[in-house]
């Protein structure tokens, strides 16, 4: 898996030497060839800074646990694996802005599927609160908890689409590497 990753950075500089600057190696870095700084800066430093740290707590637990969790799922272990490892590893260069437009796209797909499985499963988009249901209706898994939707896996998506399209900002390692 590493040569393709290393093929495509060989290509993105490839074709940045030929100046077509939508296919250069900033590519690697967001689709959008500005870094902004400023209050916009901040707002995207602060966006990416708690998505990583939230990424890093839900796949954790999953990479701790992937035997568990993959037998939940009804998915093979591998794919778990991809698929936590993507939130943990993902999770930190979303932090440091570090190839931020490819630490989205695994998570994105991660969370696409995980929208895919809770559809397939018949959740709503949002759940009841949980003070509006009897309590013998629902219980979570320590008896307390929230009912099962995908609404924060596409509110994940929405907030990794921005990312992928507005870049890290300024305040990030890819703005000091491909930044003007």
């Amino acid at each position: 898996m590493i040569y393709k990753f290393a093929t495509g950075v060989a290509i993105a500089f490839f074709l940045g030497s030929f100046n077509f600057p939508q296919l250069s190696p900033h590519l690697l870095s967001s689709l959008s060839p500005v870094y902004p700084d400023g209050f916009p800066g901040l707002a995207l430093l602060l966006l990416r800074v708690s998505l990583g740290w939230l990424f890093i707590l839900h796949g954790y637990p999953k990479i701790t646990h992937l035997q568990q969790w993959a037998e939940s799922l009804k998915t093979p272990v591998v794919l778990c694996f991809l698929s936590a490892a993507s939130m943990v590893g993902g999770g930190i260069f979303l932090i440091i802005g570090f190839l931020t437009l490819l630490d989205t796209l695994p998570i994105l797909c991660s969370m696409i599927f995980a929208i895919y499985l809770d559809i397939s499963g018949s959740k709503p988009f949002v759940a009841q609160d949980p003070y509006l249901i009897p309590e013998d209706q629902y219980k979570g898994p320590l008896g307390k908890g929230e009912p099962p939707s995908w609404e924060k896996a596409f509110m994940y998506c929405v907030m990794l689409i921005a990312i992928a399209v507005l870049g890290p900002g300024v305040y990030s390692l890819d703005s000091i590497i491909f930044g003007q």
